[in-house]
């Protein structure tokens, strides 16, 4: 079932919005080498309580972490512990707030120091390639044309579009419907409409697209052991285009 929201409800999703996308500034601001992920984690559970929400990843589904962290090959769900960050690192933040009952779900890829050329490349034309799939949103879309725009930008580069994990509505519920796969064809898939909400998070791969999941149940590394980079956005659909909800203030 898909959950149509009201302006208010926008509203509010906005609001947890926010402070998922202040969150990972401020996770930024302490990002440097030489910290551990579960440092960073520790950061981002006080400062998302301090504020009076609840880390969303914290306990769901037995998550033992307020936040994803993942380095370099890791797709995505990385387990903050006692891994260190190093120079030259591609790292993955993954926050998602619950604040007044409503989810705000935003990624960001930063580099370190040092890193290479072929990585801040990757993770250009990822950051790029999510605002090519956001900006086909609008009421009376399809669906299909979010991929599109996503895979007919990477592929040609080189990359791969990750397919094991897509995008998801979001509102009272940490995922919701509909399913939102960043691959496919331009005109097909159902038509999207004002009030929907809906996370645009691509994984963009610097080889093959296929990923193996690892024995914790949750960490996804690339099959090929090369770098991955993501970016996530959560966002309204409104009835002339889209209304991005995770935005810093």
């Amino acid at each position: 079932m898909i959950y149509i929201k009201n302006n208010e409800e926008i509203e509010l999703i906005r609001q947890s919005g926010r402070l998922a996308a202040r969150t990972l500034n401020f996770a930024a601001s302490e990002l440097k080498p030489g910290v551990t992920t579960s440092f960073i984690d520790k950061l981002i559970h006080d400062f998302i309580r301090d504020h009076g929400a609840t880390p969303a990843t914290l306990g769901y589904r037995n998550y033992p972490a307020s936040s994803c962290i993942s380095i370099n090959e890791v797709v995505v769900h990385g387990i903050p512990g006692s891994n260190v960050v190093h120079e030259g690192d591609l790292v993955k933040i993954d926050v998602t707030t619950i604040l007044d009952g409503y989810f705000g779900d935003t990624t960001r890829s930063f580099l370190m120091d040092g890193a290479s050329l072929k990585a801040r490349a990757l993770v250009e034309a990822t950051e790029k390639a999510m605002h090519l799939g956001i900006q086909e949103i609008r009421n009376g879309a399809r669906l299909g044309n979010i991929g599109a725009a996503i895979q007919n930008y990477v592929e040609p580069l080189g990359y791969s579009v990750v397919r094991y994990f897509v995008g998801h509505g979001v509102g009272r519920e940490f995922h919701e419907d509909p399913s939102v796969p960043h691959f496919g064809k331009r005109g097909v898939g159902l038509r999207l409409k004002t009030g929907m909400v809906l996370t645009v998070e691509p994984m963009i791969n610097e080889g093959v697209s296929g990923v193996k999941i690892l024995k914790d149940n949750w960490t996804a590394i690339t099959a090929d052991s090369q770098l991955s980079a993501q970016f996530e956005h959560t966002v309204a659909v409104t009835p002339m285009g889209y209304d991005i909800l995770t935005l810093s203030d």
